[in-house]
């Protein structure tokens, strides 16, 4: 019959209430949630279960998500590495970037950031990578003013403040 679970559950229904109790994770959760629901015979397949939780996943990737109890239920609990290739920069050297570019003296442009995370911390990013690191994540400002013209009167921006019409 499809969707029946043939697996033996070795914790008792106690236990399995506690662990719902104490774990907030959401994955977790429902995992605990269904393993309780088979230990208590609320529901007698897979299929069922996912109609109790208005959720079809469980059926579609029952070897997935109930397979792991032949290594028991710290296995099914447990944190998995995050799949994927890792990240190009170390969480300490965001963190330098970060404080680097909170500094008042700051730097004046993103070449100026990916010569500083070349040299400093030996780090070989593209420069997109360094902008996309900067400007969005870190939401960095670099600390370049405004280019002005060589024919602009001194004083000239002070005296249009003063001028300007309020609404």
């Amino acid at each position: 019959m499809s969707g029946v679970v043939k697996i033996d559950i070795r914790e008792t229904e106690e236990e399995l209430k506690a662990l719902l109790r104490k774990k907030k994770d959401a994955t977790r959760h429902e995992k605990l949630q269904v393993l309780y629901w088979l230990k208590t015979q609320a529901v007698d397949s897979v299929l069922s279960a996912a109609v109790r939780r208005r959720e079809t996943s469980y059926y579609r990737s029952r070897d997935g998500c109930l397979a792991t109890l032949a290594g028991g239920i710290e296995e099914l609990l447990s944190q998995k590495p995050p799949s994927g290739r890792p990240r190009i920069m170390s969480p300490e050297t965001v963190e330098r970037l970060s404080k680097e570019l909170q500094d008042p003296e700051g730097f004046s442009s993103y070449k100026e950031v990916h010569q500083w995370l070349t040299s400093c911390c030996e780090v070989k990013v593209a420069y997109r990578t360094v902008h996309q690191w900067a400007r969005y994540r870190l939401k960095g400002k670099l600390k370049a003013p405004r280019p002005v013209s060589e024919k602009q009167k001194p004083g000239a921006v002070e005296e249009f403040k003063k001028t300007v019409i309020s609404n």
